[in-house]
């Protein structure tokens, strides 16, 4: 099993990143995805969740309206777009994958930094 993400990087506030996840090694479509991130010295939050056929997404309060979560059950991957940036979005970013058919499973990925200075 492995959740790779990608697409993290240093992003002046304000500007937009692209994360994605690729998942492997387990049946995709039957998990609900998840981001999260974790800040230096701060706990690990939810940021975004997207349910296994796509319909029903929750977000955190501080990130709605600017991130938007989005899988592609075909290719296996989650996105997470991110527009207006804040400085209080820099952290690692995880990918996590849970589902409780046949029986309870989830899978952290190694998560990807982002990091928004000027």
């Amino acid at each position: 099993v492995q959740l790779v993400e990608s697409g993290g990087g240093l992003v002046q506030p304000g500007g937009s990143l692209r994360l994605s996840c690729a998942a492997s090694g387990f049946t995709f479509s039957d998990y609900a995805m998840s981001w999260y991130r974790q800040a230096p010295g701060k706990e690990r939050e939810l940021v975004a969740s997207i349910f296994s056929a796509g319909s029903i997404t929750n977000y955190a309060d501080s990130v709605k309206g600017r991130f938007t979560i989005s899988r592609d059950n075909a290719k296996n991957t989650v996105y997470l777009q991110m527009i207006s940036l804040k400085p209080e979005d820099t952290a690692v970013y995880y990918c996590y994958a849970q589902s409780a058919v046949r029986g309870w499973h989830d899978y952290w990925g190694q998560g990807t930094q982002v990091t928004v200075s000027s």
